[in-house]
């Protein structure tokens, strides 16, 4: 009895397969990069440029502070984290017109019409030993702050949460509450003692 010879399975054809699939889903799959946290920047500082004083209202300033223990200040007030998107958001809206609070100048916005605008800024300044999850948690808080804001405005004038509307009422609701933080560079309290 002869033998049956076995069919061979040919392979090489399959590793072309393979590997065009794997091109197609690496060329057309998305990876996200967007991370970390979207602050404007300062322009450098050129060097022969003399420094200009701005005037800025003490109201107008909401200065954050987080030290080397992690701990928050907040124009000299210790708050827990949890507090501070309150804080800001108050500080930020400015409800009863508080003349301890922002003041506010009234702009025209396309869609809007004229709006108190905040002239709030959040000073934002950090220590060199605060911890990274610290620093993340604030900038958390003071951006749900003005995420918060900037929902209840969209709700009033357009029916829709901010992240609902399309870019021109985005764009008129990003101009009427304005995302203003400055942050300053880090500081080494635990050296000079202070908080």
């Amino acid at each position: 009895m002869a033998k049956r010879k076995t069919p061979g399975l040919n392979t090489g054809s399959m590793s072309d397969i393979s590997f065009l699939l794997l091109t197609f889903f690496l060329l057309t799959s998305s990876i996200n990069t967007e991370q970390g946290i979207p602050r404007k920047l300062p322009p450098p500082k050129a060097d022969d440029a003399k420094e200009q004083q701005v005037d800025i209202n003490r109201r107008n300033v909401l200065n954050v502070l987080v030290n080397f223990r992690d701990e928050i200040s907040v124009n000299g007030e210790v708050m827990m984290v949890s507090e501070l998107k309150d804080k800001a958001k108050e500080f930020f809206a400015n409800p009863t017109n508080d003349p301890s609070l922002p003041e506010k100048v009234n702009k025209p916005i396309d869609g809007i019409g004229d709006f108190p605008v905040s002239k709030g800024v959040v000073s934002l300044t950090n220590d060199q030993g605060t911890s990274y999850n610290m620093y993340v948690q604030v900038q958390n808080e003071l951006q749900r702050a003005v995420n918060e804001l900037r929902d209840e405005t969209a709700l009033q004038y357009f029916g829709k949460k901010f992240s609902a509307l399309d870019s021109a009422a985005q764009r008129a609701v990003t101009s009427a509450i304005p995302m203003s933080i400055s942050e300053a560079p880090p500081m080494d309290y635990s050296k000079s003692g202070s908080n």
